[in-house]
């Protein structure tokens, strides 16, 4: 078997086929949304959310329902009592969300303890990049570009909600649903990536694109370009190498991720400090004359 052979044998089987289509057709609205997750310090909102479907999927298993309906339903339950409790209380969001979204997760580990669903927990927990099937995928891309477009149209109405809500307000825009249109998009996104990457995994998709974004632009529309090519090129390198190293892809695809934050990172930091040093060692004009 000759190098490009070999470079190309993850292709020759359907599975993982499957795998780079689902981890690209995530990558794109994940990393739209983790843009205005980042900008509105939300990063701790998709944990919440991913965490707390685990309860609506017991509960749509034992009932015969469609999974994606009750990891929805259950989703949009922790985010609008996240909001109730933060309206009605002094106790600060992100206090709040981590309360919400560990009690709900602890019911769905109780239930699915209690009692015998037909679904297994690990699945849920680290998904199953590899056992997609065509209604996978056909969901994913669906709700992959229902997002992505109502982001892409509606991207100037969400940064300036995301930066200033008073302002948006002033503008006439309808705050309340901005606020909640974006909270549908997240949940539905983490639905889509359920069974690709599991709960566990989902968060380092909504929040690593734009986190790399932020460090090395900074311009927005540059940052939403970035976040995207960095989303995709790290699901397609991520499950390409799991392969040859014999790994589960969607830690992969994390780890690839977090390898590129901390290269901009550095590069960023290293970056500011020799302009730090340039600008202490340019001649102060007054003094001079």
């Amino acid at each position: 078997m000759t190098w490009i052979e070999t470079l190309a044998l993850p292709f020759r089987f359907p599975f993982m086929v499957s795998a780079f289509q689902i981890s690209l057709a995530l990558a794109v609205p994940a990393a739209l949304l983790s843009c205005f997750l980042v900008l509105k310090g939300w990063s701790l909102m998709g944990d919440a959310i991913s965490h707390a479907v685990l309860p609506g999927i017991i509960l749509a298993t034992l009932a015969g329902i469609p999974v994606v309906i009750g990891a929805f339903v259950s989703g949009m339950l922790c985010a609008l009592l996240t909001g109730f409790i933060d309206d009605n209380s002094r106790v600060k969001r992100d206090t709040v969300m981590g309360v919400v979204f560990s009690g709900m997760f602890a019911i769905g580990l109780v239930l699915h303890t209690q009692v015998q669903a037909a679904v297994h927990i690990d699945h849920i927990l680290f998904g199953n990049m590899l056992g997609v099937g065509p209604d996978d995928l056909m969901l994913t891309g669906t709700i992959a570009l229902i997002v992505s477009a109502v982001v892409v149209v509606f991207a100037r109405d969400l940064l300036l909600h995301a930066f200033d809500a008073v302002h948006a307000r002033v503008m006439n825009l309808s705050v309340n649903a901005i606020h909640y249109g974006l909270l549908i998009m997240l949940s539905l996104t983490i639905v889509a990536a359920l069974k690709a990457v599991g709960i566990i995994l989902t968060i380092a998709l909504l929040i690593a694109p734009g986190a790399i974004a932020f460090l090395v632009t900074r311009r927005f529309n540059t940052m939403l370009l970035v976040a995207v090519l960095v989303s995709t090129t790290s699901s397609f390198v991520g499950v390409y190498l799991s392969f040859f190293l014999d790994s589960a892809p969607a830690p992969t695809i994390v780890l690839v991720m977090s390898g590129l934050f901390i290269i901009a990172f550095i590069l960023t930091t290293w970056r500011a400090r020799n302009e730090e040093a340039r600008l202490d060692t340019v001649p102060d004009t007054a003094q001079d004359v």
